[in-house]
C-alpha cells in the first residue's frame, strides 16, 4: 500500500532547536570495521578521530580506544586480525586513487606491504579454512583482471592460486581450497556463478538460465555444498542451498525483501542473514543445520551493519546508525545485553534537535511507487513553509538508506527539507525497479526526480519556488541531467563528484573495471555504438541550456569522474552568465576521505544554497 506524505499540519510546538554548525556535526566520528582479537578481549575498528581515518582496538568490556596508526595523509581501514595473535590486516590507498595495497601490522607495531609494487589494486579474499593462510586479489599481472594470491600465514610466501584472464570476479574459496566460485556479471542486473577446479583448471556455470536474474555466490557450506543469493523465480534475492553434484535448490531464507548476504559463524553453529528492508538492514540469526530462527540480543533500533563474531561465537561486534545517529560500535553477547563501546555521535550535539528520516512512497509520472526517505525541519508548517533539496544517490542503482548523513543533518538543521529519493533504477525493490532505468539514464529516472516534487508541495510545507537538486556520483550527474533537460524543474543544483561528459567517462573508467565493462555497456551505452544517445544524455553537450546557478565539487585524483568533466562543465556554464561556484580538493579522489575538506565543502554548499534558494521565498 502505497504511504501518503505527511499531511500538513499546523506549526510544531515552539521549541528551541539548537543551530550547530558543521564541524560540530562532522565531529561525530566515521567509524567501520569491526573485528574481535582472537581472544575476545579486544575489538579492532577504523576512526577518523584524528581527521584521516586510522586504525584501534578497544577493550571489548569497555574503555578507551587506543591508536594503532598514525597516518595525517592516507586513510588506513582495518581488515581484522589474525586468526591466532594479534596481527592486523588493513587496507589503503594513496591520495584517494582507488588503488589500495593490503598491510600487515606486526606485533611490534611494524608495518609491511604485503602487496609492494605501483599502478595496481589488492583487496583481501580472506582466510583460509585451515587459518594457515590467506588469500588476496591483485590485477598487478594484467590491470584489467584480478588474479588470487595465496599467503602463508608465518612468512607470507605467496603463490598464483589462481590466473584470471577471463574476466571473472573471484568469489569463495572452497574450505578445502580445491574449488573456487567466479562471478560473471553479465549485465549490470544478470550474473552467473562459475564453479573452477583449482586442480584440473575445468569450470562449469552453476546457475545457467534464460531470462535475466542476479546469482551472487555467498558461502561454501561446512559439509561443502554452496550457499547462493539468487533472484530466480522471484523479484527478491532469496538465500539458497545449491548441491553442487545435483544442481538441486533448497531455500535457506526468503522475505519480501532481497537477502543482502550471510555469513556463518566461526564454530559453523549458526547462520547469520543480512536483509535489505526498505532502507533498512534486518538481521536474521538461523541454526546452521536446521535453519530454524535463533533469537538475536536487544540491540537499540536502526540499521545494524558491520556484524562480526568472536571466534567461540559468543559475541556479536557490530555497528547502530540512524537517521539521528552515526554508525556506533557495540558489542552483544549472543545469548545476553549489548553494550556501546565507542559512540560515533560528538557529545556537543543533542539528537533532539537533528531529524529522523521518514520513508514516504508517491506516484510517478506513469504510476510506478517511487519510495524515498523524507527529512523535515524542525518547525516546518504550512504557516512556516521552508525551502527543499532533493538527494539523488550514487550508482546507477544506489539506494538512499536510513542512516545519518552530515551533510544532510546540517542542512535541515538550517532550515532546508531534504528528500533523498530512490528513483527508478535503485537497489533494493525488486528486479523489474532496479531495471526501470536501463538504458533510460537521464530520461526515465530523471522524471522520477522532477515527480517528487510534487508530493513535497503536497505536504503544504515546502515553499514550491525554492526547491532544488543535489547528488554525488550518479547523483552529481543527475543534477547536471536536471539542470540541462528540465532547466525550469529545479532553482538550484549541486554537482558532488558527478559525470557530466558520458562518452569520456565509460571510455576512460579504471582498467580493474574490465570484468564489468560489458555489464556497464548494456546498462549505460557503448562509447562507440551508442555515442549519439550518450551525447544525448550528457550534459556537456547540452550546457547551454542551464539557467539555474550551479555548485560543483570535484576531486582532483578521481579516478572515475576525472577532473576534466567538471572544468569544462563550468566553463559552459559560465559562459552562460549563470552563477557558478567551483570547488576543486587537490588530496581527494571520488568522494571525501578527509573531514577537513567535507567541511570546506559542505560549508560551501550551504553559503551557496543560502545565497540562491533560501533567499528567493516566493511572495
Amino acid at each position: 500500500m502505497m504511504a501518503s506524505p505527511p499531511a500538513a499540519t499546523p506549526a510544531e510546538p515552539a521549541r528551541q532547536i539548537k543551530q550547530y554548525d558543521i564541524e560540530t556535526l562532522l565531529s561525530s566520528l566515521r567509524l567501520q570495521g569491526a573485528d574481535f582479537s582472537p581472544d575476545a578481549s579486544k575489538v579492532l575498528f577504523s576512526s577518523n578521530v584524528s581527521g584521516v581515518i586510522n586504525l584501534y582496538e578497544v577493550p571489548s568490556a569497555g574503555g578507551e580506544p587506543v591508536a594503532l596508526t598514525q597516518s595525517t595523509t592516507d586513510s588506513n581501514y582495518s581488515i581484522g586480525y589474525f586468526p591466532n595473535d594479534g596481527r592486523i590486516l588493513f587496507t589503503a590507498d594513496q591520495g584517494g586513487n582507488e588503488l589500495n595495497h593490503v598491510y600487515v601490522r606486526e606485533l611490534d607495531g611494524s608495518v609491511q606491504d604485503l602487496t609492494p609494487g605501483e599502478k595496481f589494486k589488492a583487496e583481501f579474499a580472506g582466510f583460509a579454512d585451515d587459518e594457515q593462510s590467506f588469500f588476496i586479489a591483485t590485477n598487478e599481472r594484467d590491470e584489467r583482471y584480478f588474479d588470487l594470491y595465496e599467503y602463508a600465514i608465518d612468512g607470507y610466501a605467496r603463490s598464483l592460486l589462481f590466473k584470471n584472464d577471463s574476466g571473472f570476479f573471484p568469489g569463495n574459496i572452497s574450505r578445502d581450497k580445491q574449488q573456487i566460485t567466479l562471478i560473471k556479471a553479465n549485465t549490470t542486473n544478470d550474473s552467473d556463478i562459475y564453479l573452477h577446479d583449482l586442480a584440473s583448471g575445468k569450470m562449469r556455470n552453476l546457475t545457467e538460465h534464460e531470462g535475466i536474474e542476479q546469482n551472487d555466490s555467498i558461502a561454501f557450506t561446512p559439509d561443502g555444498q554452496l550457499l547462493i543469493g539468487s533472484n530466480r523465480d522471484g523479484e527478491f534475492s532469496r538465500l539458497l542451498r545449491l548441491d553442487l553434484e545435483s544442481g538441486e535448490r533448497t531455500v535457506v531464507f526468503e522475505t519480501n525483501w532481497d537477502v543482502a548476504g550471510a555469513e556463518y559463524s566461526p564454530d559453523d553453529r549458526f547462520l547469520l542473514v543480512y536483509i535489505n528492508a526498505d532502507a533498512r538492514t534486518e538481521l536474521k540469526l538461523l541454526d546452521a543445520k536446521t535453519y530454524a530462527e535463533q533469537p538475536l540480543p536487544k540491540v537499540p533500533a536502526g540499521d545494524i551493519t558491520g556484524v562480526s563474531f568472536s571466534r567461540d561465537a559468543g559475541k556479536l561486534a557490530f555497528y547502530v546508525a540512524s537517521s539521528r545517529y552515526p554508525s556506533s560500535l557495540w558489542t552483544a553477547d549472543l545469548g545476553g545485553e549489548s553494550r556501546q563501546l565507542v559512540s560515533a555521535l560528538n557529545p556537543a550535539v543533542n539528537v533532539d534537535d537533528l531529524v529522523e528520516g521518514e520513508v514516504v512512497r508517491f506516484a510517478s509520472y506513469d504510476g510506478l511507487e517511487i519510495p524515498g526517505i523524507l527529512y523535515l525541519p524542525h518547525g516546518a508548517s504550512t504557516a512556516a513553509k521552508v525551502p527543499a533539496m532533493v538527494w539523488v544517490h550514487g550508482g546507477p542503482g544506489g539506494q538512499s538508506r536510513l542512516n545519518y548523513s552530515p551533510l544532510v543533518q546540517y542542512l535541515v538543521n538550517h532550515g532546508y527539507a531534504v528528500y533523498a529519493i530512490n528513483n527508478r533504477g535503485s537497489s533494493g525493490y525488486g528486479k523489474s525497479f532496479y531495471a526501470a532505468d536501463d538504458r533510460r539514464h537521464g530520461e526515465a529516472d530523471l522524471d522520477d526526480v522532477v515527480e517528487s516534487k510534487k508530493m513535497l508541495i503536497g505536504t503544504g510545507k515546502i515553499d514550491a519556488s525554492r526547491i532544488g537538486i543535489f547528488g554525488g556520483s550518479y547523483g552529481g550527474y543527475m543534477t547536471l541531467a536536471a539542470l540541462s533537460f528540465r532547466p525550469d524543474a529545479f532553482a538550484v543544483g549541486v554537482d558532488i563528484f558527478g559525470v557530466a561528459n558520458w562518452l569520456r567517462t565509460l571510455e576512460s573508467i579504471p582498467a580493474w573495471w574490465e570484468a564489468q565493462r560489458a555489464a556497464l555497456y548494456a546498462e549505460l551505452g557503448d562509447p562507440v555504438a551508442d555515442k549519439e544517445r550518450l551525447m544525448r544524455i550528457s550534459p556537456l553537450f547540452h550546457a547551454s541550456n542551464i539557467n539555474k546557478p550551479l555548485m560543483v565539487l570535484q576531486g582532483a585524483n578521481d579516478p572515475r569522474v576525472l577532473q576534466v568533466e567538471s572544468d569544462e562543465i563550468v566553463a559552459a556554464v559560465k559562459a552562460n552568465n549563470v552563477p557558478v561556484e567551483y570547488v576543486v580538493f587537490p588530496d581527494e579522489g571520488h568522494g571525501f576521505r578527509k573531514r577537513e575538506n567535507e567541511k570546506t565543502g559542505y560549508e560551501a554548499i550551504l553559503k551557496f544554497l543560502d545565497t540562491h534558494l533560501k533567499g528567493k521565498a516566493s511572495p
